[in-house]
């Protein structure tokens, strides 16, 4: 039997991925390093390059399949004999394809019923006989549907956000901040730092001050970290998306506003490499921008808080804390935003 190649981790939250482009055809050599494969991940798309020398063999999971980890995406070959025949790529659904797969069966010869001919899911078990055939529905009062089914980021998301609220037991505190001094100061800044790159040297020099927000929550032990490391929420357009400022509390403010800049420009053109969308301590999510006065962030497990920050309501900005009560306390979650406060209320310490 010839060896497989399955579908590598490529995240620390990745369960499965879409294959975006196979850059190796059947019987074709590569060496180790070489790009095999583009993948869209639950953080972003990613290239995969070979760990070992060898032939790629029959593709087992076509472009615009989705794979699990672990998963067989294709056989590698000794590189001797004419290459495998693989037919041409069935026009269907991410979810249709997985289905495909579990169930055992050939998209080749399915009749799609999604638009542009293109296999649902309910097509293939159709096919494999799990799924009664179409019948005529009575009118729905709310008109027709458009479904769009979740891709495989917003899918992740998804999951996470659930196992986040329905295992974490969190407690929520929130402070105003006096933003004068802040919007003063950045009035004579050349290319000033935005409000949040603020807010994000504050959180890392509280962070230094209160550790125990710099930490992860993972099987019933508290884990410290000795780097801090602030995750930054962007919203991009089907997704949020949280790159990582590394080390926040030993670079400057104007460092800061350019790692992020470039950070949210990556994360909304999908170009950010795995490495920057892992390894975050804390996480700061701002909606400000859209009007928002204020809001509750959802825990990004295994971190231990979260900070929610609003927009400016008559020189006033609301910042919400969401914390783990399994390490964390009310008077923890009441210093630490003292703390903030008194950082961005303060904000010439912030450019040293």
């Amino acid at each position: 039997m010839s060896a497989e190649l399955t579908m590598p981790k490529l995240s620390d939250s990745m369960a499965d991925a879409v294959i975006i482009k196979w850059l190796k055809s059947p019987g074709e050599g590569f060496r180790r390093g070489d790009a095999l494969i583009e993948v869209e991940t639950d953080k972003a798309t990613v290239v995969y390059e070979a760990e070992d020398d060898g032939t790629l063999g029959a593709i087992l999971v076509p472009e615009g399949g989705t794979a699990a980890v672990g998963q067989p995406i294709a056989q590698l070959g000794s590189g001797n004999g004419a290459p495998p025949v693989v037919e041409g790529r069935p026009n269907a659904t991410p979810v249709a394809r997985r289905a495909a797969l579990e169930l055992g069966i050939s998209l080749h010869g399915i009749d799609g019923t999604g638009p542009g001919g293109r296999i649902t899911q309910e097509d293939v078990q159709r096919a494999a006989g799990d799924a009664p055939a179409p019948q005529p529905s009575a009118a729905d009062a709310r008109g027709s549907a458009r479904v769009a089914e979740l891709t495989p980021t917003q899918a992740t998301i998804a999951r996470r956000m659930v196992e986040s609220a329905t295992t974490i037991p969190v407690f929520t505190v929130s402070v105003d901040v006096d933003t004068s001094l802040v919007i003063a100061l950045r009035k004579d800044v050349d290319e000033a730092p935005s409000l949040n790159d603020f807010v994000v040297k504050a959180a890392a020099t509280a962070l230094r001050d209160f550790p125990r927000f710099n930490a992860s929550y993972v099987d019933g032990a508290v884990h410290g970290w000795s780097r801090v490391n602030v995750g930054v929420a962007v919203a991009t357009d089907d997704a949020l998306l949280v790159p990582v400022v590394f080390d926040a509390d030993e670079k400057t403010l104007s460092q800061i506003s350019a790692e992020t800049r470039r950070l949210a420009d990556g994360a909304r053109r999908r170009s950010l490499r795995p490495e920057e969308l892992q390894g975050a301590t804390f996480t700061v999510s701002n909606l400000g921008m859209f009007g928002v006065s204020s809001f509750t962030a959802i825990v990004d497990a295994p971190q231990v808080a979260i900070l929610a920050v609003g927009g400016i309501v008559r020189g006033a900005m609301t910042l919400t804390l969401s914390c783990d009560h399994r390490v964390l306390y009310g008077a923890d979650g009441a210093r630490f935003l003292s703390r903030l406060r008194e950082l961005l209320e303060r904000p010439l310490d912030l450019l040293r």
